[in-house]
């Protein structure tokens, strides 16, 4: 990826108190690009929602971010209006007929600085297609290495609910590991498994992957339960679960069926204010390393 001091995209003006090359009300940038992977393998536990939306508040402070959706039901593609459908260059060719990223990477709509690489159905078949090939691990690794198209500042890449070779994929791309949790019963139910998946990744494949942040998403306040989830959370997982947590929403679910994320849907939303503050949380975190 191209060099951040170099790059021309990124010359602004300091404004008064901020630091050097950044605009008023931009978060700080982090000193090299964040990967992201968005994993979990239970379903409905807010994954696409999370990546969708925390990259459109980092964009929305001054980020460049990229969203990769890994997910061969296109549901982060759905939600940023990227064009996933019929013949339209995805990930499965990028990962499986070696497709440059940067033909598949396109701007969302009225979103600058922020990016989707699209999934259609036929990354449905990319989980078998790559047990033959060679290295077909880092195939995304790869992909990502060879992208210069834009210079990023983050990258949040969508697994699907499994814990296949496109997760793995995801995870040996990624420098930093991000799960939400629903606040809700079983909520830690099959943790223990992607845990030991990532231990794996680790040992053989990815030793500087990082579990860097744990979401806490779905919280109704209302509920014992939920509060009792978070705790329990928080015990296991100390600073690695961010302080912010996020609201069971309905604007949340509807954003994307209009094709946006609830940032730009209903952006006064507790949703939209939840997801601010962590993507927030994020990027100061990021600053202080």
């Amino acid at each position: 990826m191209v060099s951040r001091e170099t790059s021309p995209q990124h010359t602004t003006v300091a404004s008064s108190g901020g630091s050097p090359g950044t605009r008023e009300g931009d978060w700080p940038r982090p000193p090299k690009t964040r990967i992201f992977t968005v994993a979990n393998q239970k379903g409905g536990v807010g994954k696409t929602t999370t990546s969708v939306n925390l990259a459109a508040a980092l964009s929305m402070h001054g980020e460049r971010v990229l969203v990769v959706d890994l997910d061969p039901q296109g549901n982060a593609s759905t939600a940023l209006a990227v064009e996933h459908r019929g013949d339209v260059p995805d990930m499965y060719k990028v990962l499986v007929e070696d497709l440059p990223l940067n033909e598949v990477v396109k701007e969302v709509p009225d979103m600058p600085g922020l990016y989707c690489a699209p999934a259609t159905i036929d990354l449905a078949g990319a989980e078998i297609e790559l047990v033959s090939m060679v290295a077909r691990e880092a195939r995304l690794q790869r992909a990502l290495a060879a992208y210069d198209a834009v210079e990023l500042d983050y990258i949040f890449i969508d697994c699907p609910p499994s814990l296949g070779l496109l997760t793995v994929n995801a995870l040996m791309a990624a420098n930093e590991l991000l799960i939400p949790i629903q606040c809700e019963y079983y909520a830690l139910e099959g943790l223990g498994q992607l845990l030991r998946n990532v231990d794996l990744v680790r040992a053989h494949l990815n030793p500087s992957l990082d579990l860097s942040t744990i979401l806490l998403t779905m919280y109704d306040g209302r509920t014992r339960l939920a509060s009792q989830v978070a705790e329990e959370v928080r015990s296991h997982f100390g600073d690695t679960v961010l302080s912010t947590l996020i609201p069971r929403s309905v604007r949340v679910s509807e954003a994307p069926s209009y094709g946006q994320s609830v940032m730009t849907y209903d952006p006064g939303s507790s949703g939209a204010t939840a997801y601010m503050e962590a993507a927030r949380e994020i990027a100061y975190r990021g600053a202080a390393v």
